[in-house]
């Protein structure tokens, strides 16, 4: 199931708040129009736009805005529920076949689960499913690293158009030093390039890209989980054995949820026979 990720829209609003806040507590919120540079904000935007419309096709670029949308979403994944998923799937197989599988698949969402169980159904030998569903892996981390590119590069040339700007600043400035008393305001305006660039990628581009991977991490290693799930299934595993094998997957703390859940239940039982 998907819903909003908040962190990432927070995040971003507690780093400008963050940073007006350091520019108003010495300068006044009247010093914010200080920091306010339509040209600066051009030669950034402007050539951070360019320098991704050269170094990216068509496609790519058409990706941007759908990746960036990932950045804000959640997906839930429970690791437990899907271990427990599997174990009923395994203990179904043993009673009534492979075949009976089938029509539990209308209660999965997850089409690579359904493709995997579909696979076994169809009789297909543990190796060959765990090529297939490992390539269908190495190709959704491919597409991944492809509309993450276009975020990280983001991050990259940000920083260079800030400082590109204030070189151009500093020229422009260097030719008005008959004027002492332009240069305080020329200098201001120079480096404020270099701000914006700066803070666009450290606030907004490397952070988001450091999301996607870590949601591209989280996918995979559910994927490489289910994988054995549905090897498991198909080799008619015994389900006890199955549950331990995927409970090592587990961190340390949902481990011990899960120890804790088996001690109450078999308090729950002893209470009543007793």
């Amino acid at each position: 199931m998907t819903k909003k990720d908040l962190l990432t829209p927070i995040g971003i609003t507690i780093g400008f708040i963050m940073v007006i806040f350091g520019i108003a507590s010495n300068a006044g919120f009247g010093g914010m129009t200080s920091f306010i540079q339509a040209s600066s904000i051009v030669i950034v935007l402007g050539g951070l736009v360019a320098a991704l419309l050269v170094n990216f096709n068509v496609s790519e670029v058409k990706l941007t805005f759908r990746v960036t949308k990932e950045a804000f979403k959640q997906t839930d994944m429970n690791l437990r529920q899907l271990i427990n998923l599997f174990v009923g799937l395994s203990e179904r197989a043993r009673r009534e076949g492979l075949l009976a599988l089938e029509a539990q698949l209308e209660e999965v969402e997850d089409p690579f689960i359904k493709k995997g169980i579909l696979l076994a159904v169809d009789g297909i030998e543990p190796e060959v499913i765990n090529d297939i569903m490992n390539a269908e892996i190495i190709a959704v981390e491919e597409r991944h690293q492809r509309g993450r590119a276009i975020i990280e590069k983001a991050g990259e040339y940000a920083p260079a158009w800030g400082m590109i700007g204030t070189l151009i600043g500093l020229v422009l400035m260097l030719q008005s030093l008959s004027t002492p008393e332009t240069l305080g305001p020329k200098m201001a305006v120079a480096l404020l390039t270099t701000f914006y660039g700066t803070l666009l990628a450290n606030l907004v581009f490397i952070p988001m890209a450091g999301k996607l991977e870590n949601k591209t991490e989280q996918e995979i290693f559910m994927k490489q989980v289910i994988i054995e799930g549905v090897i498991g299934v198909q080799s008619g595993q015994n389900p006890k054995i199955l549950e331990e094998k995927l409970s090592a997957f587990l961190s340390e703390e949902d481990k011990a949820i899960v120890e804790q859940d088996e001690k109450d239940e078999s308090l729950g039982e002893t209470a009543n026979e007793a």
